[in-house]
């Protein structure tokens, strides 16, 4: 897809304005206090945009993903914290729940997320168990007509301010990917609380917490996905539903390296240094025309990923891992060049790219390390994957 059509222009401009007047005063606020943005979700919330994804007997809008990864692009280009709440909110659990959830599920939780009166957070990874996901040590064991969970979970995104968890963990003796499944936990619930919470170097409105589940009791009806430990077809089910969260992963990328390119092109044409102003030299030129051309071929990317389903609905897996690896690692090249035009006043705190510096650091680390998406990326060209321990 090369162009959007009238009316997905229509709405950026739209999710532009609403940006710039109601999120960008206070995006270095959040950033400073490192403060959960809760005026801003429920800014979001009473317009209606964190329902978007949500299917409309919910109380959403059923939009097509290409429209979520436009309104992503426009929160990160002036406050990467409130496209983070967004992007938790549009492509996190809720969106897992849609598709995978039973008509209880969806009635309990997708009308409470779509008006932002509940936050669910997503607690996959563990401190032995990061990019090596199948690691995981969590355990539900059999209970009569329930489960017992425990284990320990980290990272988990602004779980110190969620009300529920969506807790990947093992169902019964299996290792690897084989018996891997999913409840959705009640944090206030005996049996699970918030641990340690680790402060960040970017995205510092949304800390990240330690969830501890001892001897957590879930029901039947906690059970988005049983894991079955003789198969890892439940894994793979739930990483499919996370496909469109590494669309809106790159397409944040996309908006944080706009915001960071434009605030540097406005500076060069009024800083002066040599009698003239400074992108008169050609130097700089060169760092501007490069920053754009690589923004645009990421927005390409992305585009493509968000239009572009598999089969089975979600985004081609193929473009966005792409998609996500090409914006990850141009985010950090663009913001860092944008400071560097900046000179010294980059580097302090009275301008946004120091703070866009930071926040385009985590993309490369969160829903995939660029390591990890080259090593997935490898395995699609070859058409199997590699035992990591064998090297070679």
């Amino acid at each position: 897809m090369f162009k959007l059509d009238p009316e997905l222009e229509d709405f950026r401009s739209e999710a532009r304005k609403l940006a710039e007047r109601e999120f960008a005063p206070k995006a270095a606020y959040w950033d400073d206090k490192e403060e959960f943005p809760a005026a801003n979700r429920d800014k979001l919330a009473e317009l209606g945009y964190l329902g978007m994804f949500i299917p409309e007997e919910y109380g959403g809008s059923g939009a097509p993903v290409v429209q979520g990864t436009v309104f992503l692009e426009e929160m990160a280009r002036v406050c990467f914290n409130t496209a983070l709440v967004s992007q938790l909110y549009l492509n996190g659990p809720s969106r897992a729940i849609s598709v995978l959830g039973n008509d209880e599920q969806k009635k309990r939780f997708l009308p409470d997320m779509a008006a932002g009166r509940k936050f669910i957070a997503i607690a996959i990874s563990e401190p032995e168990a990061g990019s090596a996901v199948t690691d995981l040590r969590t355990t539900a064991t059999k209970d009569g007509d329930g489960w017992v969970l425990n284990g320990n979970k980290c990272w988990s995104t602004g779980a110190h301010v969620a009300d529920f968890a969506l807790v990947f963990c093992r169902f019964g003796k299996a290792s690897g990917a084989r018996g891997i499944g999913a409840f959705v936990v009640d944090l206030k619930k005996p049996g699970a609380r918030i641990g340690h919470i680790s402060l960040k170097m970017g995205g510092r409105g949304l800390t990240e917490a330690e969830i501890i589940l001892e001897n957590y009791k879930a029901g039947p009806e906690d059970v988005l996905v049983e894991g079955d430990p003789e198969s890892s077809r439940s894994f793979a089910l739930l990483m499919s539903s996370f496909g469109p969260e590494r669309v809106g992963n790159a397409a944040m990328c996309v908006g944080l390296a706009q915001g960071a390119f434009e605030a540097a092109k406005e500076y060069s044409e009024i800083r002066h240094q040599f009698g003239r102003p400074i992108n008169e030299f050609q130097g700089l030129q060169w760092k501007i025309a490069d920053m754009a051309t690589q923004i645009h071929a990421a927005r390409l990317m992305v585009y493509r990923a968000a239009t572009n389903p598999a089969p089975n609905g979600f985004p081609d897996p193929m473009d966005a891992t792409m998609a996500k690896l090409y914006a990850n690692e141009m985010a950090q090249r663009v913001t860092n060049e944008a400071l560097q035009i900046h000179g010294h006043n980059g580097y302090t705190r009275e301008y946004p790219l120091e703070r866009m510096v930071r926040d385009a650091r985590g993309f490369a680390l969160g829903g995939g390390t660029v390591e990890i998406l080259r090593n997935t990326i490898a395995a699609m060209v070859y058409g199997h994957s590699f035992n990591q321990r064998r090297g070679g």
